[in-house]
């Protein structure tokens, strides 16, 4: 394998067990409840990225997935299907949907030079011939980010990020910290009508 391509799977790898772990110790209600205004959930984010890997690490490359996925076959994946789970859907079997699309893309991975030609067939006509080196690092590109996204939202259900919590400080640090963090933000607050 490419040095390259090694070094993407690796921090490929690192994301996406960053996502998964974000899950850990947390009811199913609670992976599934939107927290932002834009209803972000943990499963969610796990159901996205799944399809993510099946299709820029697969289908572009003429490695369709192993799995048909009914949201994108109906073609609900438009009305955001993929970032959010039924009431049918349970967090094992999406979990596991998601560990195959790491297989499938791993396999890609071994498989295809990072200059191999791909194709996004949802992408403006224009724009559609890529490269798989592309792709992948499009995909690693996408995984940190919604790994921050996991971090941010557990943080919001629980109070716990990503990394392991009590390695810094105990609730009155962390209490400490966000006081600190306040106090530098509320020196530049703007006065409001109410606050005048």
């Amino acid at each position: 394998m490419d040095p390259l391509a090694a070094d993407l799977r690796r921090y490929l790898q690192e994301s996406r067990d960053h996502v998964v772990a974000s899950l850990s110790g947390l009811s199913e209600y609670d992976v599934r409840r939107p927290m932002t205004p834009t209803a972000t959930n943990l499963l969610g984010l796990v159901k996205h990225l799944a399809r993510g890997e099946f299709g820029y690490l697969g289908d572009c490359v003429g490695r369709p997935a192993p799995v048909t996925l009914p949201w994108v076959a109906d073609g609900s994946i438009w009305d955001s299907a993929d970032m959010w789970a039924t009431v049918e859907q349970s967090r094992a079997e999406l979990i596991e949907l998601y560990r195959t699309a790491w297989r499938h893309s791993d396999e890609s991975i071994a498989l295809l030079p990072l200059d191999a030609p791909a194709e996004v067939a949802w992408w403006p006509e224009e724009r559609r011939r890529t490269t798989f080196g592309s792709l992948l690092v499009r995909v690693v590109a996408e995984t940190a980010h919604h790994a921050g996204h996991a971090d941010i939202v557990r943080e919001l259900i629980d109070g716990r990020g990503g990394g392991d919590h009590d390695d810094i400080g105990d609730a009155a640090w962390w209490a400490a910290y966000t006081a600190r963090v306040q106090a530098a933000a509320d020196h530049h607050r703007q006065p409001t009508a109410e606050t005048a």
